[in-house]
């Protein structure tokens, strides 16, 4: 007697099987090809940003401006076109513990001499335009007690004008004295204040914590407000190396 049987039950049990392999075939080969992917993309150079100055002074411009302008925050002064031993020697002073902010504290730690100079060096050749100067937010007679201070000094408080340090034009001079136009209110009046509090110090003598000790608080906010408002001059660079004859030895400005 003929055996007979349906091909559909020899092949019907074969096909569950058939479906798991060829997603385990189609897997396996994605998977090398992931593989080979990931191993060639590895391979492949990485794009790298330009090591350049203007590149790692990044963590500088977020709070100082593009080119070091400053920004509409008060506490964030101007960098751009301040003598080079002067934003040094700031730099070192944070580095140091002399000048208390911790994210600069933090940001210079663990910086070089060489790398603070070259810092320093790239801000100070920056030449943005400056602000227009703030309006005078106090009265007459306490812009005209900051005037009085700025450019003639009060002899009864032994307090020499900021005008013979800073430079008539207010600009600084080199290769160490900053400029002082371009400045928020606020930012002088602070730093002021610290000198004069001793929570800010340069290299002995500290000739500005000399000079803040001997300034009431109605003199501070004069000189803050009357700087704030005065506007830079057509060419403000920093007087030439000197050219003033500063009348108090100071530690971070050579003699």
């Amino acid at each position: 007697m003929e055996l007979r049987v349906s091909p559909r039950r020899i092949f019907r049990p074969l096909i569950p099987l058939v479906a798991p392999l060829a997603a385990a075939l189609l897997l396996g080969s994605t998977g090398v090809l992931s593989a080979a992917y990931a191993q060639t993309a590895a391979s492949a150079p990485q794009p790298k940003a330009p090591d350049t100055i203007a590149s790692r002074v990044q963590g500088c411009i977020a709070c100082h401006g593009a080119h070091g302008e400053g920004t509409d925050n008060d506490y964030f002064p101007r960098l751009a076109g301040k003598p080079a031993e002067y934003l040094f020697n700031q730099l070192m002073n944070f580095r140091e513990g002399r000048r208390k902010y911790p994210p600069m504290n933090y940001l210079v730690t663990y910086l070089s001499d060489d790398y603070l100079h070259e810092i320093a060096t790239y801000f100070s050749q920056q030449r943005p335009p400056y602000p227009p100067p703030a309006k005078p937010s106090v009265g007459s007679d306490t812009l005209a007690r900051g005037q009085q201070i700025v450019l003639h000094g009060d002899p009864a408080k032994q307090v020499p004008a900021c005008a013979a340090c800073h430079g008539a034009k207010l600009t600084g001079m080199e290769p160490a004295i900053p400029g002082l136009v371009g400045l928020h209110m606020d930012y002088i009046s602070a730093q002021i204040g610290a000198w004069r509090s001793g929570s800010r110090h340069a290299k002995a003598p500290d000739c500005m914590h000399e000079i803040a000790t001997r300034l009431t608080d109605e003199d501070v906010n004069a000189v803050a407000a009357w700087l704030s408002t005065q506007s830079a001059p057509q060419n403000p660079v920093p007087a030439p190396a000197g050219s003033l004859k500063t009348p108090l030895a100071c530690g971070s400005e050579p003699q």
